[in-house]
């Protein structure tokens, strides 16, 4: 029998050597837009700048393939990249360099769009609704995955998103809310179906990707109604994991008459309850006992409203009377949408003046509550320009976001996107700044 102290010494070894618990071990899934690949100017995202994000990153999400409306199989989204298929290949090749990264391709995401430029739901449904229009895509997406090298298929899939509310007092708000229990119909009248099928969907295709050694995953978008398409415990049962799309809540597109804090954390008072990371993933963990199948969705951007005279000048949000998304800025070329290093290079342009002379800087205002996120603006002058007001992501707001996933104890956060993080250091001199902050309170 062994000493007291040998026994002892064996268990404190134990405690130092044995590895953590899961629970300890947070996910940080990456998105990266192949677009970006092929943007113009210092938008641009080469191969070589991407890498050093991989070393943060313990999953890569290529984004986006599509449905063809025919065949129901997958395909390339990215006409301009003549070579996409190679595309693929280098960047899973990226896993020899990086071999605790798992690189998945995404379907979907908002880039499927129709003849009208818009985002085109009515194929995502129509697949789910035939075995063989599913059999399709199976086979399709399992060749397509084990050719070119990824370890798994994201479906952010497209269902009917939620049309937009205007701002409404309490009263208001809660008659909405019980109209909505009988306004399904109005999104999708067959969603009770849909929502069948895509747990059978989802089924079927862990068990063609299982075969080969795939994983599966899902990524649920902005706007969409869990309640409405996903039968949540089904579903979890055959993902590896889920990343919510707790963001954009309110964007230009969608609320271009009034500019708000596009995600905050919990619920702001006087605001439709559903718009804030809070309840989004409250609405899951009520229908799971697994908390680690959840990351919470965390933007590298921020979205900006054009101010006009009679938006005030305060820029306390809500701003009313705004006029549609703000122009685009000189990197993303995105009207309504500032990368983290356009933000920072409009927050630095009154540092030293002194005082306001090109008005192009931006003024921030904190959250000392760490609860709800910051802004910047300025008011729109007496001839009504310059106006500008946008709700963002910083290194710090990313961080306290990546606290509260620990602190909820959640798989990780889902890290969208990085080629609008500022991924040459041009703001601070470090780079993906926003990535780093996420990893190393992770």
């Amino acid at each position: 029998m062994l000493p007291h102290g040998w026994i002892f010494l064996g268990a404190l070894l134990c405690l130092c050597r044995c590895p953590v618990s899961l629970a300890d071990v947070a996910k940080l899934v990456c998105y990266y837009d192949a677009s970006s690949f092929v943007r113009e100017g210092p938008a641009q995202l080469s191969l070589n700048e991407l890498e050093p994000a991989l070393n943060f990153c313990n999953y890569l999400i290529y984004g986006y393939a599509g449905i063809d409306p025919e065949s129901f199989k997958i395909k390339s989204l990215n006409p301009e990249l003549s070579y996409n298929r190679q595309h693929y290949a280098h960047i899973t090749a990226l896993r020899q360099k990086h071999p605790h990264l798992r690189i998945l391709l995404s379907v979907g995401g908002e880039r499927d769009l129709n003849a009208e430029g818009l985002p085109d739901s009515s194929k995502y449904l129509s697949l789910l609704e035939l075995p063989e229009n599913r059999n399709s895509f199976k086979a399709s997406a399992s060749a397509e995955l084990n050719k070119y090298g990824f370890d798994g298929l994201d479906l952010a899939w497209q269902f009917p998103q939620l049309k937009p509310k205007q701002q409404q007092g309490a009263l208001k708000r809660a008659w909405s809310s019980f109209k909505g229990w009988f306004s399904s119909s109005s999104i999708d009248p067959k969603a009770e179906e849909h929502k069948e099928q895509f747990a059978t969907f989802v089924r079927e295709l862990r068990v063609e990707l299982q075969r080969n050694g795939k994983q599966l995953t899902l990524s649920m978008l902005p706007h969409v109604d869990p309640e409405l398409f996903i039968d949540i415990p089904a579903v979890l049962a055959f993902v590896d994991f889920v990343n919510l799309g707790t963001y954009d809540f309110q964007t230009p597109q969608r609320d271009p008459k009034q500019a708000d804090l596009p995600a905050p954390l919990y619920a702001m008072y006087d605001r439709d309850a559903t718009h804030n990371v809070q309840h989004q993933l409250q609405y899951w963990l009520n229908h799971t006992a697994n908390a680690q199948q959840l990351n919470i969705g965390i933007t590298s951007y921020g979205r900006a409203w054009q101010m006009s005279p009679n938006s005030g000048i305060t820029g306390f949000p809500p701003i009313t009377a705004t006029e549609g998304a703000a122009p685009a800025g000189k990197q993303t070329g995105q009207p309504g949408l500032l990368s983290w290093p356009e933000i920072c290079d409009l927050l630095q342009h009154h540092l030293g003046q002194g005082k306001d002379t090109d008005n192009q800087h931006l003024r921030k205002v904190g959250d000392p509550t760490k609860r709800y996120g910051i802004y910047a603006y300025r008011a729109a002058g007496e001839n009504g320009e310059n106006g500008l007001w946008v709700g963002y992501e910083d290194p710090t707001t990313a961080a306290i976001k990546a606290g509260f996933v620990q602190a909820q104890g959640l798989g990780g956060v889902a890290f969208h996107d990085l080629s609008l993080d500022d991924f040459r250091g041009q703001c601070a001199g470090e780079k993906y700044p926003i990535l780093r902050s996420i990893k190393y309170k992770l």
